[in-house]
């Protein structure tokens, strides 16, 4: 236990013990400083382990994270949103290869565009494996997943095993995309802060939400950050129960395929 309260106050910002906040937070805004990495990103994965809140960044806005696999520290995070267990937050993990751990069933549509945007803005919805044993709320059998394409996020996940995640905002504000913003809003709910400076790959917009559970062809819950010409380049039939305008893309096309080198899907020509 001395070991891990050494490593708590690492390279944190300090407090008196009789006032101020009970949260630490660490300046991750150099992302070549390993050692100030290396600090926070322990600081964090005990504070998982502990059953504590941890606030990271992401490539969209920051997110609030727990265990995945433990309850209490799922419903701590709900509380700390101010959201009902009606909401159950999306898990993130480390690389695409987990993703086959927490589902049973991913269409090749899904896989495909899995392949192509992770680490990216897209959180996919899957039935759940029957073995998976997390409570992340009322799921009704399926978990939201996504690779988030940030290294300090990517490296605490693989510390740490799946999180669950949801943006760093009481329900109803707006989603934060500085540390600050998130301290304002969930302040000593939260264990850990990694402040990586503002996010601002997406101008504050979610990742797009995308449901493989009752179509192999998708059904679009959110919009979020991709481009929807993209994803019907790739899924032409995919359905946009959204209920959102049209709007201006985060990644296009083009901006899409520079980052991961994208090809247009070949058409099988023996179809006819």
């Amino acid at each position: 236990m001395n070991d891990q309260a050494t490593d708590l106050q690492t390279g944190a910002d300090e407090a008196p013990a009789d006032a101020g906040p009970r949260y630490q937070r660490f300046d991750c805004t150099d992302p070549q400083d390993r050692a100030a990495i290396g600090a926070a990103a322990n600081a964090a994965r005990h504070a998982v382990e502990a059953g504590e809140c941890v606030v990271l960044p992401t490539d969209t806005v920051y997110g609030i994270g727990a265990d995945a696999y433990n309850a209490e520290a799922v419903q701590r995070l709900l509380d700390a949103k101010g959201r009902g267990r009606d909401m159950p937050p999306p898990v993130l993990i480390a690389d695409p290869g987990v993703l086959k751990a927490l589902t049973s069933d991913v269409p090749e549509s899904a896989q495909k565009l899995v392949t192509e945007l992770w680490p990216g803005a897209l959180t996919i919805i899957c039935t759940a494996h029957s073995s998976l044993r997390m409570d992340l709320g009322e799921t009704r059998g399926t978990v939201a997943v996504r690779v988030p394409d940030h290294p300090l996020t990517r490296e605490l996940l693989r510390q740490t095993g799946p999180m669950a995640v949801s943006s760093a905002n009481r329900t109803g504000r707006p989603s934060a995309v500085s540390c600050d913003d998130a301290i304002d809003q969930l302040g000593d709910s939260v264990a850990v802060y990694l402040d990586a400076g503002e996010v601002s790959g997406t101008s504050g917009k979610p990742s797009t939400m995308i449901d493989f559970t009752v179509k192999e062809t998708g059904q679009i819950l959110r919009r979020g950050a991709l481009d929807l010409d993209l994803l019907r380049q790739y899924l032409p039939d995919i359905e946009d129960l959204s209920g959102e305008p049209e709007p201006e893309p985060t990644y296009t096309v083009e901006q899409l395929r520079a980052r991961h080198t994208l090809q247009p899907p070949v058409k099988d020509g023996s179809a006819g």
